[in-house]
């Protein structure tokens, strides 16, 4: 019977993420129909229509399901990682660490290649940063020296975002506004990131068995035979890897590496072999469907997508907490 329901579930869960990834190619500024849609991704369409699907919208469809789907997938692993409901993706300050030289590149005129690569380098100074830190020290490497170094760093780099965006140029002001609260639009280079998806959601499933016994604890983990200290370390390296690219691809977007888990966790349960892919599909189609209303709300201006996964994802969290039974 829980069988049949999974079954059903990942049908379900793949249904969507079609029909996401369609609703972005049939909206925009020129609707088109499901017909329309179909001839432009098989190469049959007339110039406009090919142009709109094959081109535009695709490209960038594709780009948030990826980003939606390495947030979310990365959210999952952090939460076992650091054995705290409330981790996402964020908590260790790579996403500060990218903004912080994704800004800078920004405030010497610079776009396109080298704002990714800066925000690349950054999340992954910052990444490095906080595990020295959190490894130096006689107590050693811990899940709670981790979330404290982390913390601690993400607060200051916050502060240092607040300086750059007050001291910044009013000419790039907006650009950096927009990269901070999360922009696809020039997202056009998906297949890196889905890429990177795919071997990620391959690789959880192999480790699943270690990741549902570390999530149990360190001492039924040891006595097991697992090495919690190595799955930790390919946990923290792997979702601050996925973290590092979402945010390279499309800045900061939150709230998807939180809400997505603890929903799936809802309709799936804790079994990481149908958590992770399960996040990987929900993340991806809920960032296609957030990007698709930012950019077609208030066409032609269009809205930080960020700020949608967040209107989005607060009353969601809010009633997921609200039904889940708490102790005592």
């Amino acid at each position: 019977m829980r069988r049949q329901h999974l079954t059903l579930t990942f049908l379900g869960l793949v249904a969507v993420a079609v029909g996401a990834v369609m609703f972005a190619l049939a909206i925009g500024s020129v609707d088109l129909s499901v017909a329309q849609v179909w001839a432009g991704l098989t190469g049959n369409a007339d110039d406009l229509p090919r142009t709109l699907v094959a081109e535009l919208r695709l490209p960038r469809a594709l780009s948030a399901f990826a980003v939606g789907g390495l947030l979310a997938v990365a959210g999952a692993l952090m939460q076992v990682l650091l054995r705290n409901p409330l981790a996402d993706p964020y908590v260790l300050g790579v996403s500060g660490g990218a903004a912080v030289c994704a800004l800078l590149a920004l405030m010497m005129g610079l776009g396109g290649l080298f704002v990714d690569v800066a925000a690349f380098v950054g999340a992954l100074g910052a990444t490095l940063m906080v595990f020295m830190v959190s490894a130096s020290g006689p107590a050693g490497w811990t899940p709670l020296r981790l979330l404290l170094t982390g913390v601690v760093l993400a607060a200051g780099f916050a502060a240092v975002i607040s300086l750059m965006l007050a001291l910044g140029p009013d000419s790039s002001l907006r650009g950096m506004l927009f990269w901070l609260m999360g922009d696809l639009s020039f997202a056009e280079n998906p297949g890196g990131p889905l890429l990177l998806l795919c071997v990620t959601t391959i690789f959880g499933l192999i480790a699943a068995r270690h990741l549902n016994i570390i999530s149990r604890g360190d001492l039924q983990a040891l006595s097991l035979g697992v090495s919690v200290r190595s799955v930790r370390v390919g946990v923290y390296l792997s979702s601050s890897l996925l973290t590092a690219v979402a945010v390279t691809t499309a800045g900061s977007i939150g709230f998807v590496g939180l809400v997505i888990p603890h929903l799936v966790r809802t309709i799936t349960g804790s079994d990481h072999r149908i958590l992770l892919p399960a996040a990987a599909l929900a993340g991806g189609s809920l960032l296609v469907v957030a990007d698709t209303l930012a950019r077609t709300l208030f066409a032609p201006r269009q809205l930080p997508v960020g700020a949608l996964t967040a209107i989005i994802g607060v009353p969601l969290f809010l009633l997921l907490i609200r039904r889940q039974r708490l102790p005592g």
